[in-house]
């Protein structure tokens, strides 16, 4: 096909072969890109038609493209949508059996294919190298590319290989495209695959047909069944995270009538493929599956997308709530958001062995649930965590539905942007709140952070409404959080204006949740106030401790001890030591490891 259509115009092309009668924005600039030889970095949101971009080309250029794609699902369902419109594309994998092997490569040798889908690792194998080098190559596109970059969601090293395709087919136009990247994942992208030089296509992020709501876990099985209630005999995809749970809700929304199916990697794979085709056929309404179903499933009717679990960062919350609503008509985002979820996302966080990675992933978590605690508009909060400002309110989420009250916050934003400049701009949000607020920690009087003018002039807010008021100015881009520096805040351009008294702000009142304590808890909080949060993830980290020496966890440290560490914060083995409870044994077989879980909170 490619000799016969090479200078068809593009637009026939999408016609022809795939049936559209338009583009849609920004894609023929990127195909034009391509069939010209030159490199390009796509972010364009799911839904957008990022595939087309590199299909196109394709077809139009000599040779065959070469597809790289992170899933064998994803791969198989590309194929089978080329093939049915008569494009000539076959996917090399590991799944695939040795004589369906060979007959692939021997069409890609015999020049057959117009697409070849790879995954990363059969690509990068010397082998599969040299094939390439004897062969004419119409393009590499790297699908998924946020799987390059350390700061990605979904980050995997065999994808940071892929680096040496720029220098190994310098002639070879290359394309990276994404759904979910933050500015940091994008740079690591283009330096890791060589893109300095390539076209940036950033396409809008912004969904305005899907509906954000964000809702308080208190009895999700029912809650789920009400949702659904709401919306008879439409598509959807209820996601949660165990294999178990999956088949729990889908045994549950059965028996209450609902056309309903698990579909997770456990399952025998005729089984997960007669869910997915019977979804497509709508004989299936709902899905219930784990968060790798719905890749590369282009089904325009999803009406509604639920988390019935907290997702851990909002890259793949918003890649996965933008499976429904494809046909541009309204569709909704529903996820259930409960502080066990947290404390459970935490926990899997921590058992992470890479440290760099472990401070990724929960600064990502830290932003997913400032997401859902916000009373800003979701839509805003959203976009604006991509880089894609919006200045006024969507009026189609939950916070837009019933807004909060708001005040004139001039002046406590104007002393937070000046006690982060204070700081240095080194500092995370946890810290500056302990300046404003005048915290009497040794780390503040290290630094001589007690001596700055800004330093205790925020005494009369509590820490929860200066968490709230710090984290509306990250959403609204008067601050930003460097990821890459253990997510310092730093001032944005934006600042300006406001530090210098040339506009007036207002924000939402924090909706400070109310939480019931235990006797325990007030007892401890005696001697002073410490923080609850820190304390719960020492007592999860004396729990682990505990069951790996087969003692009772107060063997470790009482909870008088824990809740004096929550309120010190110490930073080192002396300031340790001074810890009620904590004598010379126990600093010399615990101290590292509750020294750097407190280490690892201030900076978070």
């Amino acid at each position: 096909m490619n000799t016969a259509v090479q200078q068809a115009d593009i637009g026939q092309t999408l016609a022809r072969v795939f049936g559209y009668p338009a583009f849609r924005p920004g894609q023929q600039a990127i195909i034009e890109t391509l069939i010209a030889g030159e490199d390009a970095f796509v972010l364009m949101p799911t839904g957008g038609g990022k595939s087309l971009c590199y299909q196109i080309p394709a077809l139009h250029r000599p040779g065959v493209a070469v597809v790289v794609s992170p899933l064998i699902a994803l791969m198989k369902d590309q194929v089978d949508a080329l093939r049915a419109n008569g494009v000539k594309a076959a996917a090399y994998h590991s799944g695939a059996a040795p004589e369906e092997a060979r007959a692939i490569l021997a069409a890609l040798h015999a020049g057959e294919l117009d697409l070849l889908y790879v995954s990363p690792e059969r690509l990068v194998n010397e082998d599969m190298l040299d094939r390439l080098d004897a062969l004419p190559l119409a393009l590499f596109a790297i699908d998924e590319a946020h799987c390059v970059s350390q700061w990605g969601h979904d980050f995997r090293p065999e994808y940071a290989r892929l680096g040496q395709l720029r220098e190994r087919f310098p002639g070879v136009p290359l394309v990276a495209l994404t759904a979910t990247a933050d500015a940091q994942t994008r740079e690591d992208i283009v330096r890791v695959l060589g893109l300095q030089q390539a076209r940036r296509f950033v396409a809008g992020f912004d969904r305005p047909n899907i509906r954000y709501t964000m809702l308080d876990k208190h009895r999700p099985a029912q809650q789920l069944q009400d949702f659904i209630e709401r919306h008879p005999d439409e598509s959807g995809i209820v996601y949660a995270l165990s294999r178990r749970k999956v088949e729990e809700i889908a045994d549950r929304l059965r028996d209450a009538g609902v056309r309903a199916a698990a579909y997770h990697a456990g399952l025998p794979q005729p089984v997960r493929q007669a869910v997915q085709e019977g979804f497509l056929r709508d004989d299936i309404l709902v899905v219930v599956a784990t968060v790798a179903f719905g890749m590369g499933i282009d089904k325009p009717n999803v009406r509604f997308v639920v988390h019935y679990d907290l997702p851990r960062h909002i890259e793949g919350y918003y890649q996965e709530t933008g499976r429904a609503g494809r046909d541009g008509l309204p569709a909704e985002a529903l996820l259930l958001y409960g502080a066990q979820d947290v404390m459970t996302a935490r926990r899997l966080i921590e058992n992470t062995e890479n440290e760099e990675q472990r401070r990724i992933e929960t600064h990502k978590l830290n932003a997913m649930v400032a997401l859902c605690e916000s009373p800003t508009c979701r839509r805003r909060v959203l976009l604006n965590y991509f880089g894609d400002w919006q200045e006024e309110d969507c009026g189609n989420c939950d916070v837009c539905a019933d807004p909060p009250a708001r005040f004139d916050a001039t002046r406590e934003a104007q002393m937070a942007l000046s006690c982060v400049y204070r700081v240095g701009q080194r500092f995370g949000i946890r810290h500056v709140i302990d300046v404003l607020r005048g915290a009497d920690t040794e780390r503040i009087r290290q630094l001589g952070h007690d001596r700055l003018s800004t330093y205790g002039i925020g005494q009369e807010l509590s820490e929860a409404e200066w968490g709230s008021i710090i984290r509306q100015l990250i959403h609204l881009g008067y601050l930003q959080q460097d990821i890459a520096h253990y997510a310092v805040l730093r001032l944005t351009e934006r600042a300006r204006p406001l530090l210098r008294g040339e506009i007036r702000l207002e924000l939402a009142h924090a909706r400070v949740r109310e939480k019931p304590r235990r006797r325990r808890r007030a007892a401890l909080a005696a001697e002073g106030p410490y923080d609850e949060a820190l304390f719960e993830q020492l007592r999860q980290l004396r729990k682990r401790l505990a069951d790996a020496q087969g003692v009772p966890p107060y063997v470790i440290f009482g909870d008088a001890t824990l809740a004096h560490m929550a309120r010190a914060r110490p930073t080192d083995e002396a300031a340790l030591l001074a810890v009620h409870g904590v004598g010379e044994h126990k600093l010399a077989r615990y101290g590292s490891a509750f020294l750097r879980l407190i280490a690892e909170y201030a900076g978070a």
